[in-house]
């Protein structure tokens, strides 16, 4: 997990799916967390992309780092209410203290659950990461 952790901080932007009815919906995100053992991704509850995660929690994540290898996560999206978790994201990206605090009732953290992360390339075979 921490190799995906690293992955996704070392891209800086990934690509969060979500669902929507029948229609996938797909936008850039920047959070990522490890905290107790656990990879975590950061939004607000007034967003569409909380309400999506609620009633479908499945979710798929990619990104692609400047040397060409991209990676692949599809998980299930697991709202953790804790302020304490809360608290590390927020610590982790400072920038985030004018939009959003820990406890506020609108800042949501989610850890990734039965995780498989494939980290792919042209030039070698995919390795797979389950977490």
């Amino acid at each position: 997990m921490k190799e995906v952790y690293e992955f996704l901080k070392q891209c800086g932007t990934y690509y969060l799916a979500t669902v929507e009815g029948d229609q996938p919906r797909v936008r850039p995100f920047g959070t990522v967390d490890l905290y107790e053992g656990k990879l975590y991704i950061q939004t607000g509850k007034v967003k569409a992309v909380a309400r999506q995660m609620k009633a479908n929690p499945k979710v798929e994540i990619s990104a692609m780092a400047r040397d060409g290898r991209w990676i692949r996560i599809a998980a299930e999206a697991v709202l953790d209410e804790r302020v304490e978790a809360q608290a590390h994201m927020l610590d982790a990206y400072p920038s985030l203290k004018r939009m959003y605090a820990a406890g506020d009732g609108n800042t949501e953290v989610y850890y990734l659950k039965n995780a498989v992360a494939q980290i792919c390339s042209f030039t070698a075979a995919p390795r797979e990461i389950c977490f």
